[in-house]
């Protein structure tokens, strides 16, 4: 095919589709995941909760168990099987939006679990496409931005489509956004079906990303085992630190600035986006995979040194309501990428081990989003007398400290490592730490 053969010659081609491809895709995604947040469901309870807290409960759930479910299909994924599994995933969610929408209020809650129940898999199989790769992180970028800015320019709009269609109600909305974005899901997943298989070069400065057996998962395990457990600790806080900021942001912009304008969901977002695009994007050009994989430590250690930071200045009024969602969203987004994209490509690429980027993720996902389920529960039942804001401060200085220390754990047991240059039983030599 003419286009393939484009694709292969020219790197800038390749590079712009596959950012494309995965932005589109991924961010058509959340159009099935993350509107429904944008309703506030007033004056609605359940179980002596909010129904919108209740909602977002029994989605988070089925993401959840999503996550421990694409620990095995994602890692053991096939090329060929990609794209009817990613459409299936999309088609499965919509449906349950469907009866979302057709099912009468207290007993539709149920089917948002049914919603979130494949949507925790998508993002598994777009970074298939453009894990191990020469050109990976600047790949991912499409990726990234899309987790960044997706969910609050999709609150956005949904917003603004409510406006235009006042008589849909907030149980058909979710469907209604849904359907709106399938066709361009479909024009972005065809992008996706054409991306060319890794190269030669590929394989030798990244290694070849292979599905991973049983016998594949214990050994790497058992290898790296302790750094692994640091970074899923670590990932698993900035998961619910994050989620708890993404799912409760319209509660928390009413309580610190109550004049704000909803265009400052997707303002703030962008502005984050573009900030994470450029650092990311530009790691690509490192192409020591150990200095590559030394400075994406030393971002997150930035990153999440922003978090309490800005935290910190803004519970002392010496920033405004403005630039601490603002500052503390670049904080969480700037970690959660790079460790979503960058961190276990590096390290697998540095290692040589038979392992893909998605088994790593996909382990610190499912603890992070169990966690994030957990926090939920334990604000509606023993914190009720904080307000969102305040919950936001209290975890966000814990998500700084425990990764500062669990940051710093793993780097010393990955340069005690590299120091003895011991090599890895069943891979390649580490000579070339």
């Amino acid at each position: 095919m003419r286009l393939k053969e484009l694709l292969l010659r020219s790197n800038t081609f390749f590079i712009i589709w596959a950012l494309v491809a995965s932005f589109g895709a991924y961010f058509c995604m959340y159009a099935f995941r993350k509107p429904f947040n944008a309703g506030l469901y007033k004056g609605l309870e359940l179980w002596d909760m909010s129904y919108k807290a209740v909602l977002i409960i029994t989605q988070v759930a089925g993401y959840t168990l999503s996550k421990f479910v694409g620990i095995k299909i994602i890692s053991e994924l096939k090329p060929s099987s990609r794209i009817a599994l990613i459409i299936g995933l999309i088609l499965f969610a919509e449906t349950a939006l469907l009866f979302f929408g057709l099912v009468p209020f207290p007993y539709n809650f149920v089917f948002l679990f049914f919603n979130g129940l494949p949507l925790g898999m998508v993002w598994g199989v777009v970074f298939s496409f453009l894990e191990g790769r020469k050109f990976t992180e600047m790949l991912a970028i499409g990726l990234n931005i899309s987790v960044v800015i997706a969910s609050g320019i999709l609150k956005t709009t949904y917003l603004e489509v409510h406006a235009i269609w006042p008589g849909v109600s907030e149980f058909w909305m979710p469907f209604l956004m849904g359907l709106l974005f399938l066709p361009l899901f479909f024009v972005f997943v065809w992008m996706l079906s054409v991306i060319p298989q890794p190269t030669a070069e590929d394989i030798r400065l990244r290694t070849e990303r292979l599905p991973m057996s049983k016998h594949d998962k214990a050994l790497v395990m058992r290898q790296l085992g302790f750094p692994i457990i640091c970074i899923v600790i670590f990932y698993a806080t900035l998961v619910v630190v994050r989620d708890f900021r993404d799912n409760f942001t319209i509660e928390i912009w009413n309580e610190i600035q109550a004049s704000w304008n909803s265009s400052v969901l997707a303002t703030t977002e962008m502005i984050t986006g573009l900030i994470v695009l450029i650092v990311i994007g530009s790691l690509a050009f490192v192409r020591d995979n150990l200095k590559g994989f030394r400075l994406t430590n030393l971002i997150l250690l930035f990153a999440i040194t922003l978090i309490g930071l800005s935290t910190f200045l803004f519970e002392r009024a010496m920033i405004s309501g403005y630039y601490w969602m603002l500052l503390i969203g670049l904080g969480m987004f700037l970690a959660y990428t790079m460790l979503q994209t960058v961190v276990f490509d590096r390290m697998i690429a540095l290692l040589r081990v038979k392992a893909n980027a998605g088994y790593f993720v996909y382990i610190c996902e499912s603890i992070g989003y169990m966690g994030s389920v957990a926090l939920l529960l334990y604000k509606e039942f023993f914190m009720k007398d904080l307000s969102w804001s305040r919950v936001l401060m209290q975890f966000a200085y814990v998500q700084f400290g425990a990764g500062v220390v669990l940051l710093v754990l793993a780097n010393i047991y990955f340069e005690r490592f590299r120091t003895r240059k011991q090599p890895l039983e069943g891979s390649s030599s580490l000579a070339a730490i």
